[in-house]
């Protein structure tokens, strides 16, 4: 048993003592997940990784009784958690991006700048909803895989389902989710 999934036990059984071991256990792993979520964002986004891991673990510990079967649930959780906040600001960008705060300004005062909301990732999450109603298995495998980063041999484990399963339900999913993305949802 690992220490993280350790930690994660002593949570779940009320140890109060636990949650503040967990945060330097799993910060490393945290913030190299959210600087690659980042990485797949479009230029001009402007949450950063230590932003997003703070922002994600406290959504994780804040929320009521959580159930942590082991690290890969975690972690799969903590991805997760990270996807929502940065549909949340993709989300917000839009909005502002027609109009949703505007204010009279000076055009003296006024300082230009464009900043491209990122449509993709609200595209992508439109389409991971319908996929969720479709098939609810395949769509726990893309959030393992894609959000989580953990391998097809960790996904199909975490899901109780054999690897040539798994190599099948990703191919579909991936060929399933880019139709959907690429006719606008």
């Amino acid at each position: 048993m690992s220490n993280v999934t350790r930690i994660l036990n002593a949570i779940e059984q009320g140890d109060a003592r636990a949650i503040d071991e967990l945060l330097p256990a799993v910060y490393q792993e945290l913030r190299q997940l959210a600087a690659w979520k980042l990485s797949q964002e479009r230029p001009g986004q402007t949450l950063q990784a230590t932003a997003l891991v703070h922002e994600a673990y406290l959504r994780l510990v804040g929320a009521e009784a959580q159930s942590w079967k082991s690290r890969s649930y975690f972690f799969a959780a903590a991805a997760e958690a990270m996807r929502r906040i940065l549909i949340e600001s993709a989300r917000r960008k839009q909005s502002l991006k027609r109009g949703g705060s505007r204010q009279r300004v000076d055009i003296d005062d006024a300082q230009l700048a464009i900043e491209e909301p990122s449509e993709d990732i609200v595209a992508l999450d439109a389409a991971l909803t319908k996929l969720a109603n479709k098939d609810h298995i395949k769509y726990e495998l893309v959030k393992l895989r894609y959000f989580a980063g953990l391998t097809l041999e960790q996904a199909a484990t975490a899901l109780g389902i054999s690897v040539t399963t798994a190599k099948r339900y990703w191919t579909y999913a991936r060929a399933w989710l880019y139709r959907e993305v690429s006719k606008g949802g």
